[in-house]
């Protein structure tokens, strides 16, 4: 059962970023100050590079695959990176992230077969890339889309407000043997302390400490039973894990976030690949 254990270095700063305007954290985040950004955006190649080594694993490749990457961040190394990998065409998905103009422009302007300048800056040509800003739920979405052969993401998961109604979205845009590849990161992100969060009620979470870009604190087994919903195959890896960080906690932690099984109760990064999508 949770105690009234308090832990002010947590809580002020986890005060302080609930209630910042997301305009001043989307640039905080660009610029990696304060807040850190997802490997898309801090590493775009080594991001490419990790799902290469993951399709490479069971015989397969980008070469002539439609790629969807949901959650970009608004910069397009990620999708210029599978293009040069020999991906057909890629998706790049982001309801929130608008592109970063100056990074964009600045990166890829020279790259005149996949970009063009226009109006509103620069754009990737429509042969090569995608951008699609709406809600991927929206049936709309399903329109302007073809169905892809794999979708990706990169601590984006932990982010979401509909974690079963976007992974059936997704699921959808996906074909018949296609395959998704996600990395989730279950810590706090107040990566200091990785479970702090769990200590939480749901009501405390959402009204005062959930950061703008929110932290929905699902669990291994949470990702386990939505991806099994949507998917006749899954597989998840767990790749990393806290045990001693999670067992100073136990006392202050919510038992809706503890199973019962400390190889799971403390992991803290999985890998999920979903096949057979059943949408």
């Amino acid at each position: 059962m949770a105690s009234l254990y308090l832990n002010l270095p947590y809580l002020l700063p986890r005060l302080l970023r609930h209630f910042l305007p997301e305009k001043l954290v989307r640039t905080l985040l660009l610029r990696s100050l304060i807040i850190r950004p997802g490997l898309e955006t801090s590493a775009p190649l080594a991001a490419v590079q990790r799902y290469i080594d993951v399709l490479a694993e069971r015989g397969l490749s980008f070469r002539g695959k439609r790629v969807l990457v949901f959650g970009y961040g608004g910069r397009f190394d990620i999708g210029f990176g599978l293009l040069k990998e020999g991906a057909e065409h890629v998706v790049l998905c982001d309801r929130y992230a608008r592109p970063d103009e100056s990074h964009n422009r600045q990166m890829f302007a020279a790259e005149k077969k996949y970009f063009v300048v226009e109006k509103d800056g620069l754009r990737p040509r429509a042969e090569w890339i995608t951008l699609l800003e709406s809600d991927i739920r929206e049936p709309r979405s399903s329109k302007e889309v073809e169905l892809v052969d794999i979708v990706l993401s990169s601590s984006v998961y932990e982010h979401l407000d509909d974690v079963e109604g976007i992974t059936g979205a997704l699921a959808r845009l996906t074909k018949p043997d296609g395959i998704q590849i996600h990395f989730v990161d279950l810590r706090d992100h107040f990566f200091k302390y990785p479970f702090e969060m769990l200590r939480f009620s749901e009501r405390a979470w959402r009204n005062w400490l959930n950061p703008s870009s929110n932290h929905n604190r699902y669990r291994l087994w949470d990702y386990r039973r939505v991806f099994a919903a949507c998917f006749g195959n899954l597989e998840i890896k767990i790749l990393d894990h806290e045990p001693e960080a999670f067992r100073k906690l136990a006392p202050h932690i919510r038992p809706e976030f503890v199973i019962g099984d400390p190889n799971e109760d403390a992991v803290t990064l999985i890998r999920v690949i979903a096949t057979k999508p059943l949408s």
